[in-house]
């Protein structure tokens, strides 16, 4: 049973998350409806690098899956582009060995926020948030950097998220701004439930001067689920891309 690497981009607009849920249009549904299609039509799961919540989109997914025969690669990506919805799309395949895992083989992910700071766009309300107003940016870029390193980041997960594990490392950060966009990333060695649009919160929090810059030192320190930070909406988030060796 050949393995396969998919690299695939889609639009989180109208997904309720990457991850199958009873009755609901997810990124997972669809993938594995495709994939069992093209594996002579036996169900065959599809595993991810990691889960995607709703409206939140990517770029440079990836993901893993076993067929029954071996199909050309290029075959498998037309095949799949061909079967799956158009927000969703294939961009690469790859024949790889059994000791690939989507999941547990990555070694770094990045993903990237983007606000809107001019006046409202409704053409990209879904793609990123409208936030409309002025934020003191150079106390972003400053308070971003206390992010970078190894850290527990309970104060910034979700009550959902069980896992005992709450230390990550992240490697680094950046925020540019693009004309009327501004893009905030985090590289790291992995991330938790809503712990990147934590994050943006806290930051618009003190561009938006609710919050000063070393509360974010603070918080993280507190390492309590329970600290009032404003969530970032869902919109604005995209998994960029996934490292492996």
């Amino acid at each position: 049973m050949p393995r396969y690497k998919i690299t695939f981009s889609y639009d989180g607009s109208n997904f309720h998350g990457y991850q199958i849920q009873p009755k609901l249009r997810t990124i997972q549904k669809e993938l594995e409806k495709a994939v069992s299609y093209l594996n002579q039509q036996t169900k065959t799961p599809v595993q991810s690098s990691g889960r995607t919540d709703a409206g939140v989109h990517a770029l440079g997914q990836v993901a893993h899956f076993d067929l029954n025969i071996e199909i050309p690669e290029y075959k498998i990506k037309q095949g799949l582009n061909t079967l799956l919805p158009n927000d969703i799309h294939i961009i690469k395949v790859e024949e790889v060995t059994k000791k690939f895992h989507a999941r547990f083989s990555a070694k770094k992910k990045e993903y990237i926020y983007k606000i809107n700071l001019s006046e409202y766009n409704p053409i990209m309300r879904n793609y990123e948030y409208q936030y409309e107003k002025k934020l003191d940016i150079e106390k972003m870029k400053e308070a971003i950097h206390f992010f970078e390193g190894t850290h527990d980041f309970t104060s910034f997960i979700s009550s959902e998220d069980l896992r005992e594990d709450k230390i990550r490392t992240i490697y680094k950060t950046a925020i540019t701004r693009k004309k009327d966009t501004l893009i905030i990333s985090f590289q790291a060695d992995g991330f938790m439930k809503y712990q990147v649009r934590n994050m943006v919160g806290l930051l618009i929090e003190i561009g938006s001067e609710k919050k000063e810059v070393n509360d974010v030192e603070k918080i993280l320190n507190l390492r309590n689920r329970k600290t009032s930070i404003k969530i970032a909406p869902a919109e604005g988030l995209y998994l960029r891309k996934v490292w492996y060796e």
